[in-house]
């Protein structure tokens, strides 16, 4: 029994990039050895254990052979025979397809050291096209490393186009594509995993309602001679990240049709209520802010109501920070509309309930007392 480091580990240590987990393969046991030394095991769909002690995952040596569709249309084969070779073999990059022993001594069958070297994310082998979810993942690492000047090669781009035209992309569930898609918006630069799946001919399969984001972009960024990837990137979260995104794609939509896609979005996605909530009223708040002196009164207090930035004021400072990121005509900016919004909702929570029930409001007159003095201040706004 012999146990090897692989995978991101060995690949980001030997980019001097942040190690964040540690995945260990282990050659020439099998169950009954694993669970008689203390490991764990994990599901039932794969041969994996926690460490006894350090909880990190150990998993079989294993083959694998596609019988269906999808990303899980897999059968695996893990034996005490099964050599660390054939489960490099098996993995999707070749950088990815990396081993290090307990003494540092690397094994590399697929040359992935001098791909990290040339900066070039290649498939390992044809099998990579069996994979759907390969696409989405091979983005994601073009999305992390692009700062360093990785690049896809043709060839495997080539496969995942083959992958897209092939229909399996359908198979993929909408809970992993969600986890990938939020994985890649946290990356350092996460438009260039919309560009990927776009080359890759995946974007519109995956992500209809952003298929205009790319065009979107550079239109934006050569008329205006303004760099967004900065803007994207100070927007701390995936969902701020995602309803900057959103919007960029989808600003020349009428507002019925905005608000529309932003249901069918969320809905394709399942994407969590937080996200919703920012999408939407991301949707529905910039354009508001860029009419903001002479949108009617009654206009603000709604989206102020609907958002429920009175009851939720935690809820105001990432909204805020998506319409600040998007106002790349500086608008907000000149007119000071974001801090007169932000005064603003501090009058409307000021208004005093208890002295309008002293002066003899209740009921129903008492809502519309409130209603007429929140109205009076979004009037002065």
């Amino acid at each position: 029994m012999k146990t090897y480091l692989v995978g991101g580990a060995v690949r980001d240590k030997l980019l001097n990039y942040p190690v964040l987990d540690r995945d260990w393969v282990v050659v020439g046991a099998n169950a009954e050895k694993m669970l008689a030394l203390g490991y764990t095991p994990v599901g039932a769909d794969f041969p994996v254990y926690l460490h006894p002690t350090s909880k990190e995952e150990y998993a079989l040596a294993r083959t694998e052979r596609k019988n269906g569709r999808g990303y899980k249309g897999f059968s695996f084969h893990a034996s005490e025979n099964v050599t660390l070779e054939q489960d490099l073999s098996r993995r999707d990059l070749t950088i990815n397809a990396i081993a290090e022993d307990s003494a540092g001594q690397l094994t590399d069958p697929f040359n992935g050291q001098q791909d990290l070297t040339d900066k070039i994310l290649r498939h390992v082998s044809p099998a990579f096209s069996e994979d759907p979810l390969r696409v989405l993942r091979v983005a994601r690492f073009a999305a992390r490393y692009a700062h360093l000047g990785f690049k896809v090669a043709d060839e495997t781009l080539a496969l995942m186009q083959v992958i897209s035209e092939s229909g399996e992309l359908q198979y993929l569930s909408k809970e992993r594509i969600w986890q990938e898609l939020e994985r890649a918006l946290g990356e350092k630069s996460p438009l260039v995993f919309f560009q990927v799946l776009s080359e890759s001919h995946a974007l519109e399969r995956l992500f209809p309602e952003l298929k205009a984001l790319l065009s979107n972009l550079t239109s934006i960024s050569s008329q205006k001679n303004i760099e967004l990837e900065p803007r994207l990137q100070s927007l701390p979260t995936a969902g701020q990240r995602l309803a900057w995104l959103f919007f960029i794609a989808q600003q020349d939509q009428a507002s019925a049709d905005l608000i529309a896609n932003v249901q069918t979005l969320c809905r394709q996605l399942r994407c969590p209520n937080t996200v919703h909530y920012l999408i939407k009223h991301t949707a529905t708040g910039y354009p508001l802010l860029s009419l903001w002196a002479s949108a009617a009164p009654s206009a603000k207090l709604n989206f102020i109501q609907s958002a429920d930035l009175l009851r939720s004021p935690l809820k105001v400072a990432p909204l805020l920070a998506i319409i600040q990121a998007l106002d790349y005509r500086e608008v907000f900016k000149q007119q000071d509309y974001l801090a007169k919004f932000s005064q603003l909702l501090k009058q409307l929570r000021e208004i005093d309930h208890q002295a309008l029930i002293k002066q003899g409001f209740k009921g129903a007159q008492l809502g519309l007392e409130i209603k007429k003095l929140q109205l009076l201040h979004c009037e002065n706004s």
